[in-house]
C-alpha cells in the first residue's frame, strides 16, 4: 500500500474544507458530508472554528483511493493563520489549491502558489463552487494562468456553470483540443518528446501523454487544472482520480535509520503533549528512544496513525507515514527525528509576524497563569513569539492581523478559565547597523568585572543575511564551549538592538578571546572565583556587543507590502489622494474596460486603515491585495520599543541584574 501525505490551501471561504468533506464522503469515509455552515465538518474541531466557519488549525484526516492511503491535511486558509500552513509544507508530497470560481484568484491563492512552486510541490489546482451563481470557470482559467502559472491544462469540460445544474466531465483522448493542448504544453518541457512528435504525431500517443503529465506533474514543471463543486460532488471524482495518478507518493526506506519532522504539538487529555511526526526514513516503534534537538532524548510512550479517517493506535510508525507520538515530554514544533531532512517546517516559506499587542489578563491575580497559558499556546505555535517584560509585568504576542486576537482569547476562556483583553496593536520594526564598530574587554583589567577575554566587531551583513557569526581568533585559544557561548549570546541579545528592535543583516566578528584555565587551590577543589565558565562569557558578551554596536550605529526599519488594487477605473481620483496621505506609493496603473489595477507599496502599519476605507471609495466594488514584500528605513523619529533584557547598553543596571556580588573573582573586580 502506498501512501500520500497531501495538502489541501486555498484563500479563505475557496471551499477548502467543504472539499475534504466531499472527498471523505466520496471515499466512504463518512457517511454525511458535513457543513461549515453548520459547523460539524470533521476536520475543524474547535469551537470558534465551528462559530467563526474557518479553519484555524491545520487537521489530519485519511482516505483511500484503490492502492493508496491518502493522508489529507486541511489548512487554514486565512492570512491571519499562515503559520499553520507554513508548518504544514515541510511534510507534504503532493498539494491540491483550491479556487472559487466566483472570486477568482485572490491574494493569498498568489502566496500560496508562489510557496508551492519555490518548493517544488507537486501541485493539482481545483476551481471550485462552478454551481454558484457569477461563477465562471473560463474566467478563472485565464486569471490561473496570468496570474499563477501559464503551466495548466484543464482536465475537465464544464457544462451549465453558474447553475445547479452544473457538471463536470473528465477530458479524454477521444478529444482533439485536450490531446493537441496536452501535447504542445507538455513537448515544451521535454525536448525527446518534442522530436518523438515531430518526427511522427502517431508516436506521442494519448497513453504515452498521460505518463509524460503525470511525470511533469509531480517535478512541477506543470499544474492540471480540474473543476467541480465540493457541495454538489460534480468533478469531485475526476479530481480523486487526478490524485492518484498524478501526484507522487511517498518515499522512504522502512529500514533506514528514523528521520522525520514534528509539525505540530498539541495537548491531550491529561495535559501530555501529543506530536504530530512525518517520517521520512526508517521505523519507530513504541518504547524507542528517540534524539531530538539539542541533543536531548525521549522515549516513545505510544504510537497513532490516520487510517481510512480514523486515529487508530499501531505498534510503529514507518517511512512515509503520518503519526501521532505521546512520551516526547519536551517535543518542540520544528524538532527534527534524527538527521533533520533537506526541506524541514523549521525553515521560513512566509515573512514572519509584522504586528505586536500586549496581552492584559482582566483580573490582576491571573497574571502568573496568563504566562503559563501563553507559553504553552506558544508550544503549538512558536510564531506567537512571546516577549516578557518582567519590569513591567506584561508579556507581548506576535500577530499577523486583527482576527488572531480573537482566536487567542477564546481559547484561553475556554481551555484556561482567563478573562483577558488586548492592547492597540503595534508594527513590529528591525534594526540593521550603518557602519562598522568594534569593542573589547580584556580579563583582570578595569572595568570588567569577569573571567573572560571578549572582543567583537559589528558590520552590516547583505539583506536576507539575518546574523552571521564569525571568528577572527584562533579556534584553539581556548575551550569550544567558550565560543559556544559568546556565539549563542550573540545571537539572544540581537533580538533587542540599540532602539529595542531585533538587529538584522549584522555580521559579527570576534576579535578577542581569553580566559584562566581550571585553578584550585592547594588541596582544594575547582575554585570558580580563579577559573573561567561560560557564564563569565555569556555576562560579558553583551556588554561588548551592544558598545560595539553603539559605535556601528543601527537604523530602524519598517515592514513595507506590496499592494494590488482593483477598482473601477473612475473611483482612481478619490483613491490616490487617500494612498498618498497613508504614504503608500503606487508603482504601475493598468486601466482597462472600465477597471483599473493599480500596484506599489504601503507601509504595514497603514494596511488596515486601507482596508476599512476602500469599500466607502470604490462603491464597495475594490479588491485589495496585500503581503509583506520588504523592510524600508522609517521616515521621521525612529520608533523604540521597551526592553524586556536586562539593557547591557545600562552598564551599572546590567551589572545589578546579572549578578549580586563581583567581589572575590580576581584581580579585575
Amino acid at each position: 500500500m502506498k501512501t500520500l501525505n497531501l495538502g489541501i490551501l486555498a484563500h479563505v471561504d475557496a471551499g477548502k474544507t467543504s472539499l475534504t468533506e466531499r472527498l471523505l464522503h466520496a471515499a466512504g469515509v463518512i457517511d454525511r458530508i458535513g457543513s461549515v455552515d453548520d459547523g460539524d465538518t470533521r476536520t475543524d474541531t474547535l469551537e470558534l472554528e465551528r462559530r467563526r466557519g474557518i479553519t484555524i488549525k491545520s487537521a489530519v484526516v485519511s482516505f483511500t483511493v484503490g492502492d493508496v492511503t491518502v493522508n489529507l491535511i486541511d489548512t487554514p486558509g486565512h492570512p491571519d493563520f499562515i503559520a499553520e500552513v507554513e508548518r504544514v509544507l515541510g511534510v507534504l508530497d503532493g498539494a491540491v489549491l483550491v479556487v472559487s470560481a466566483v472570486e477568482g484568484v485572490q491574494a493569498q491563492t498568489r502566496v500560496l502558489m508562489r510557496t508551492l512552486r519555490r518548493l517544488r510541490i507537486p501541485t493539482l489546482v481545483f476551481v471550485n463552487k462552478i454551481d454558484r451563481r457569477g461563477a465562471d470557470h473560463e474566467r478563472v482559467l485565464r486569471g490561473i494562468a496570468d496570474r499563477l502559472t501559464p503551466a495548466i491544462v484543464p482536465m475537465t469540460s464544464v457544462r451549465a456553470p453558474g447553475t445547479p445544474a452544473a457538471r463536470c466531465a473528465a477530458r479524454t483522448g477521444d478529444d482533439p483540443a485536450f490531446t493537441a493542448r496536452l501535447a504542445d504544453l507538455l513537448t515544451e518541457a521535454d525536448d525527446t518528446l518534442l522530436a518523438a512528435y515531430l518526427e511522427d504525431e502517431t508516436t506521442a500517443s494519448y497513453p504515452r501523454l498521460r505518463r509524460e503529465l503525470a511525470a511533469q506533474t509531480r517535478r512541477t514543471a506543470v499544474h492540471p487544472v480540474y473543476c467541480g463543486s465540493a457541495v454538489t460532488g460534480a468533478g469531485v471524482d475526476a479530481l480523486i482520480d487526478g490524485i492518484a495518478e498524478l501526484l507522487p507518493a511517498a518515499a522512504g526506506d522502512p529500514g533506514g535509520p528514523p528521520r522525520g519532522t514534528v509539525f505540530k504539538v498539541e495537548r491531550g487529555p491529561a495535559g501530555e503533549r501529543v506530536a504530530y511526526v512525518r517520517l521520512f526514513s526508517g521505523t519507530i516503534r513504541t518504547r524507542d528512544r528517540l534524539a531530538l534537538r539539542d541533543g536531548r532524548e525521549a522515549r516513545v510512550t505510544a504510537i497513532s496513525v490516520f487510517d481510512h479517517g480514523r486515529d487508530v493506535p499501531a505498534p510503529a510508525l514507518t517511512a512515509g507515514r503520518i503519526g501521532r507520538l505521546r512520551g516526547l515530554g519536551q517535543v518542540r514544533i520544528g524538532d527534527p527525528i534524527g538527521p533533520p531532512p533537506a526541506t524541514t517546517v523549521a525553515q521560513r516559506h512566509f515573512p514572519p509576524p509584522t504586528l505586536e499587542t500586549v496581552v492584559v489578563p482582566r483580573h490582576p491575580g491571573d497574571r502568573s497563569a496568563l504566562h503559563l497559558a501563553l507559553t504553552q499556546l506558544a508550544e503549538q505555535d512558536p510564531l506567537i513569539n512571546l516577549r516578557q517584560d518582567d519590569d513591567r509585568r506584561e508579556v507581548s504576542v506576535s500577530l499577523y492581523g486583527e482576527v488572531q486576537k480573537e482566536v487567542i482569547q477564546a481559547t484561553l476562556a475556554a481551555d484556561y478559565h482567563l478573562d483577558v483583553a488586548f492592547r492597540p496593536t503595534t508594527t513590529v520594526c528591525v534594526e540593521r547597523p550603518v557602519g562598522g564598530g568594534a569593542a573589547a574587554e580584556i580579563i583582570d583589567t578595569a572595568p570588567n568585572p569577569f573571567l573572560a577575554t571578549v572582543g567583537l566587531r559589528v558590520e552590516p551583513a547583505p539583506a536576507g543575511a539575518g546574523v552571521l557569526f564569525r571568528l577572527g581568533v584562533d579556534l584553539g585559544s581556548m575551550p569550544y564551549a567558550f565560543f559556544a557561548a559568546v556565539e549563542e549570546t550573540v545571537h539572544a541579545t540581537l533580538r533587542q538592538g540599540l532602539r529595542g528592535w531585533q538587529v538584522v543583516d549584522c555580521a559579527v566578528t570576534m576579535t578577542h578571546a581569553g580566559y584562566w584555565a581550571r585553578q584550585s587551590h592547594a588541596g582544594a577543589g575547582f575554585d570558580p572565583s580563579m577559573s573561567s565558565t561560560a557564564t563569565d562569557f555569556r555576562h560579558l558578551t553583551p556588554l561588548v556587543l551592544m558598545a560595539a554596536l553603539k559605535r556601528a550605529g543601527t537604523r530602524v526599519l519598517e515592514p513595507v507590502h506590496h499592494l494590488r488594487l482593483d477598482i473601477p477605473g473612475d473611483t482612481l481620483g478619490a483613491v490616490l489622494p487617500v494612498l498618498a496621505g497613508l504614504r503608500a506609493i503606487p508603482r504601475t496603473t493598468t486601466t482597462q474596460a472600465g477597471s483599473c489595477v493599480l500596484e506599489g507599496d504601503i507601509p504595514a502599519a497603514r494596511v488596515h486603515e486601507l482596508e476599512r476605507r476602500l469599500p466607502g471609495l470604490t462603491r464597495g466594488e475594490g479588491l485589495l491585495e496585500s503581503a509583506f514584500d520588504h523592510y524600508e528605513p522609517v521616515q521621521g523619529p525612529a520608533p523604540a520599543r521597551a526592553r524586556t533584557d536586562h539593557d547591557p547598553l545600562n552598564r551599572e543596571h546590567y551589572l545589578l541584574k546579572v549578578t549580586r556580588r563581583l567581589t572575590g573573582r580576581g584581580p579585575g573586580t
